[in-house]
């Protein structure tokens, strides 16, 4: 096809244009400039990651950088070389850390340089992935269809691709409130004789939140008991479940963990999707990390049964070592996924042809509209990398787990208070204190001081009311020397802080 009489009108309209109008952009004048600018941030980037594990794991940002950090409004402009040495000064060396080698603080994934520079494609090609016919769309449908085969969902499954697990909880459980109402809730609203819901006190906030969004109540969300490893209390669901149909409310969800926060235990998911399929209640899977065991041949059946869910969340950003953000939520059956969140619009329509032609959008399977290019990082580390792969590291997490386990458990003066069902090691100093309270804050100020020492970062949690370290591992740079150097530097804190406990008292 030519395209001459369109090049032609372009000509035309540009040798009609008034010279002496002046119009702005945002783009350079200097492309070039901008250019060798560009290379040099690739190159410091490269640079930064290829020496991260030289540099502290955390540092305090310095008071005249906060002080510096709170400029004035910026009425006019800067030159962008200008802009990039105050990043590298004053933004660049005061990272969260979980890009280092020992960082296990929380369940943050480590990121890649290839998710980095596909975060800079995606960017600069500025698409919004939601009712458009283009790549970007294409590819988060394939992202998507390789996710559904990984997790064992059907091919009537669909999903889409979020911010996080907090947002895959809400949409999952936004699903399943329209789907077991029994009537038309988008229409009507929730009314009549209250939902409930459950799940073990072990499961994440996330999900009392979205209860609560979803105007279903919290008091109606009920925290059950769990066992002795932490694990869902599949007996005590059951009487919540009776007790409340004896009662004349509406049982909806159960929440199942696939990996929980504190302690990374797995709810007995075979158990649970029972009991959901007798009571015809819809089983939602918290599978923020834990989910992403099933890539693992190794590790696969401590999850077994997360293929009976009706919708999983899980967090490509965490165990899929993906730069932040990005987050999924799959849904069994898709007619009932699109139920929940479709909205016709006059400027949302299909047409028969052109850009809108797209018949399924992204838009009518959650709450945002305009979405960005987040799929492109993951498309590009599956590929680069492949599942295989990313089941052996997440292995590899698991293992360095034990390892850390038996590190601790080697050593008198530390603690282990949790079992290592997965990746999760809590543990504390314990040296020759005795009173609980003593204990409890001798290991808070051990987890500030590693962190100030920039040795470490893993994070506090309370087990069974006693404060515990934790460490949380989803890095791929960790290896076994660096929770070696973790063990020997909780020894050291912790008998300094005994020290001083005892010099005090």
């Amino acid at each position: 096809m030519s395209w001459g009489w369109e090049l032609g009108l372009v000509n035309l309209i540009n040798a009609g244009t008034d010279a002496t109008t002046t119009e702005e952009t945002l783009d350079p004048q200097d492309w070039e400039a901008v250019r060798r600018l560009g290379h040099r941030m690739i190159d410091d980037l490269v640079e930064q990651l290829s020496s991260v594990r030289e540099r502290p794991v955390w540092q305090r940002v310095p008071d005249p950088v906060r002080a510096a950090l709170r400029e004035p409004l910026p009425v006019t402009g800067q030159p962008l070389e200008h802009i990039y040495e105050e990043f590298k000064s004053r933004v660049r060396p005061y990272p969260t850390g979980n890009i280092h080698p020992r960082f296990w603080g929380w369940v943050m994934g480590t990121g890649t340089i290839t998710g980095a520079f596909a975060d800079l494609l995606a960017a600069g090609m500025n698409s919004s992935v939601a009712i458009f016919d283009d790549a970007p769309s294409l590819v988060e449908e394939q992202v998507i269809r390789w996710l559904v085969e990984a997790m064992g969902f059907p091919e009537t499954g669909s999903g889409l691709l979020v911010s996080g697990g907090s947002m895959a909880n809400l949409i999952g459980l936004a699903v399943a409130r329209n789907a077991r109402a029994g009537y038309d809730l988008r229409q009507h609203g929730v009314g009549g004789a209250p939902f409930t819901l459950y799940a073990s006190r072990e499961t994440h906030n996330s999900v009392a939140k979205a209860v609560e969004l979803l105007g279903l109540g919290r008091e109606h969300l009920r925290l059950l008991p769990v066992d002795a490893n932490f694990r869902l209390d599949t007996g005590a669901l059951a009487m919540a479940v009776e007790a409340d149909r004896a009662a004349g409310r509406r049982p909806l969800a159960v929440i199942a963990n696939a990996g929980t926060v504190n302690t990374g235990a797995l709810d007995p998911l075979h158990e649970v999707a029972d009991l959901c399929a007798r009571e015809r209640l819809w089983l939602h899977v918290d599978g923020a990390f834990g989910a992403m065991a099933a890539l693992s041949p190794e590790l696969r059946p401590r999850v077994a049964g997360l293929e009976r869910a009706d919708s999983v969340a899980f967090d490509l950003h965490k165990w899929g070592y993906v730069p932040l953000e990005v987050g999924c939520v799959l849904v069994r059956r898709g007619d009932e996924h699109r139920a929940a969140f479709a909205a016709a619009a006059d400027y949302l329509a299909a047409a028969r042809g052109g850009l809108v032609a797209r018949q399924q959008k992204f838009s009518d399977q959650g709450v945002q509209l305009s979405r960005n290019f987040r799929s492109l990082k993951v498309w590009m580390m599956l590929k680069e990398h492949g599942f295989a792969k990313l089941g052996r590291l997440i292995a590899q997490n698991v293992a360095q787990a034990r390892y850390l386990a038996e590190l601790v458990d080697a050593q008198p003066a530390l603690e282990r208070l949790a079992p290592v069902p997965l990746n999760i090691v809590c543990f504390r100093y314990r040296g020759g204190v005795t009173d609980p309270a003593t204990l409890d804050a001798l290991n808070r100020e051990l987890v500030v001081r590693l962190h100030e020492s920039g040795v470490a970062v893993p994070s506090g949690t309370l087990v069974r009311g006693s404060y515990a370290v934790r460490a949380a591992i989803t890095n791929h740079r960790s290896r076994r020397e660096d929770f070696r150097i973790l063990v020997d530097a909780c020894l050291k804190i912790g008998r300094q802080l005994e020290a001083e406990t005892g010099r005090a008292s």
